[in-house]
This record gives structure tokens, sequence and C-alpha cells, in this order.
């Protein structure tokens, strides 16, 4: 059976989600960044915009009037429009910097920190009036241009009513002074900029969870495909079988070499096992070269017993050595004590001198 046969039913996988996102195919709401960084910008000009005003104010006067310059020299003119210049956009450049900063965090709010060339990779399908043609028409362009249209509707609505309200005054401006009238005009922009962005932020919040959404039907799975998706994560059954045996048979080939080689076997006394290994001069500690529990500590006493190396039955220290330590660790120091008898004992019976060497 294909594996893309079936309907797509299942959620992605996390390793079909990475892929995608490793080829670009993110949730991502262009409408999210604009809006946010409208609001940052009206909210940044409340701040500033006076003195942004009175700056370009005194910018606007000192060009057009020239004051201490000399009409008779031209690098002298040239100079001082290079000066406005380069002031406008210092007093500008904050502004943009900001701006620049919240676009930045809100990408990385929407699809955190990712770099991919296959969005901008060339594809034949981009470029063909058949698929051209299937996007034009399909449910997504669809949902879009409704959308789109519902923005439209929605921000005309916005405008309407706070012009409405605001039109008394709109009226009787012609009894204003000319700064009056530039002072109710930036307010009432202004105020109909910031219920703008704020409906553009909802509607763009809405449109961020709706590709969300439609990400993830896009990237849903036939069962077929989440087994064979499972497999190449895990590998084959038999393959995985296959290398379970193998290591088995690899750990029973290490620990018949170090059993025999062991001073002692602790036993716990059938159902665990632990052969430790101590050489004063060599080793810090004693040594775990082979544990093994069941069926494992059953082979670790016969190798033990074929080959006389001693069995001592101390079930707590057993337990707590085949806990805390693996194949190859030393053991820790909080069981120095109980090990240490055990060797002890082992040690005198086998005339091997433990007693002296551990006073030295």
């Amino acid at each position: 059976m294909p594996a893309d046969s079936g309907e797509k039913t299942e959620a992605p996988t996390p390793r079909r989600l990475q892929d995608a996102r490793e080829k670009g195919q993110v949730a991502k709401s262009n409408d999210l960044t604009a809006a946010v960084g409208l609001l940052a910008g009206l909210i940044v000009l409340d701040l500033y915009g006076k003195a942004i005003f009175q700056n370009f104010k005194y910018l606007m006067v000192r060009a057009f009037t020239m004051e201490d310059i000399p009409l008779s020299s031209m690098l002298a003119f040239q100079e001082s429009w290079r000066l406005l210049i380069m002031k406008s956009m210092a007093i500008l450049g904050p502004i943009f910097v900001v701006l620049f900063i919240i676009a930045v965090l809100a990408n990385l709010f929407q699809v955190g920190f990712m770099l991919s060339t296959q969005p901008i990779t060339p594809k034949l399908d981009k470029i063909s009036p058949l698929q051209g043609f299937k996007r034009l028409f399909s449910l997504r362009t669809f949902v879009r241009f409704a959308m789109s249209m519902f923005k439209v509707g929605i921000i005309g609505l916005v405008a309407y009513l706070s012009i409405q309200s605001d039109l008394p005054e709109l009226v009787g401006l012609t009894m204003l002074s000319f700064t009056e009238v530039i002072s109710f005009s930036a307010e009432m922009v202004y105020m109909l900029g910031l219920r703008m962005a704020a409906i553009l932020l909802i509607l763009a919040i809405i449109d961020y969870a709706y590709q969300k959404y439609q990400m993830t039907q896009d990237l849903r799975m036939t069962k077929d495909e989440v087994k064979e998706e499972m497999k190449r994560m895990e590998g084959d059954p038999i393959m995985r079988q296959r290398r379970r045996k193998v290591a088995q048979e690899l750990a029973m080939q290490r620990m018949s070499q170090a059993v025999p080689n062991a001073d002692v076997v602790v036993t716990n006394p059938t159902h665990i096992a632990i052969a430790l290994k101590y050489d004063h001069d060599t080793m810090p500690a004693p040594k775990v070269v082979a544990k093994g529990a069941d069926f494992v500590a059953a082979r670790i006493r016969e190798i033990a017993m074929e080959n006389g190396v001693p069995m001592v039955e101390r079930k707590p220290l057993a337990r707590a050595l085949y806990k805390a330590c693996d194949v190859g660790d030393y053991i820790p120091a909080d069981l120095y004590k109980a090990v240490a008898e055990v060797l002890a004992y082992v040690f005198e019976l086998a005339g091997k001198g433990y007693r002296k060497a551990v006073s030295s």
C-alpha cells in the first residue's frame, strides 16, 4: 500500500513539523507584524511626538531662513543642508530603530529563530500556470480574500464612527487658530490610528491562529505515513531485535571475561549479582566489572562458580550497588565501608593480606 494512501486523519508528528520548519513552512501572519509595528509607532509618537515636532520646526525655520549662512557661499549652503539632513535622520533614527526591533520581535514570537533558503529556492510549480490557477481558486485564497474584505469593512466602519463622533468639533474648526486646528487634527488622527491599530491587532491574532490551524491541517498524515516515520526514527523491528541480540551477546562476552578476574561477587542472593574487583596499587576504589539481574545474575554466579570467584550474600549492599553503579564505575563513597568489609573478609580467606594493604 502506498504511504500516501488513505485519509490524512493523524496529527503531524514532531519530526514532520521539524521537517516543515526546515523547509520554511511555518505559521506566520504578516498582519500581526504590521499591527504590532503600527501600534508601537503610535505609542512612540505619543511619547516623543512633541519633541520631534519642535526639532523639525527648528530645522525648517533654519533651512528656509538660512541664518548665519552667506548667500554668496555655495559651499556653506550645501554644508548647511547636509547638516540639516543629518539632524533629521538623527531625529527619526531612533523611531525607525524601535520599529525595526518591534518587527523582529514580532517575527521571533511567531516562528522563533529560523534560517532557511527553501522558500526562495526556484521551483517549477511556482511558475506553472496550472498550479497558479489552482492556487487562485483554492479555499485558502478565498479565505484570505474574505478576511481582507472583512478587515477593510471593519477599518472603514471604525473610521466612519470616529469621524462622526468628532463631527461637531470639525465643524467648529473654522473658529480656531491655525495652531489649534493643527493640534486638534493631530489628536484626532492619533486616536483614529490607535483605534485602527487595536482592531488590526485583534484581527491579526485571529489570522495567526488560523494560520497555525491551517498549517496543522496541511501537515496531517495518514496512518501509513505515521508508521513509516516511526520505522525511520526507531528502525525496523527486525533490525532492532537483531541489534539488541548482538548487544546482549557482546555484553555476555565482556561479562564472561570480567567475572573470572573479579575478587568477589555480591549477591541478593538470586535476583541480583554484582562482580567487584579491587587493586590497591592501581585503583582508587573498588570497581564494578559486571552486574545483572535475574538471568544475567544467574549467569554471573555460574561463571563465578566455574572460576572459583568467592560469592558473598549481602542483600542491602547488592541492591545499593545495582542501583548506584554501572559496569566500569567505581563504587560511591557511602558504600566504601560495606564493600571494604566484604573485600576484607574475602582477601583474608584468600590470604592476600588485605588488612595490611588497607592499613598502609
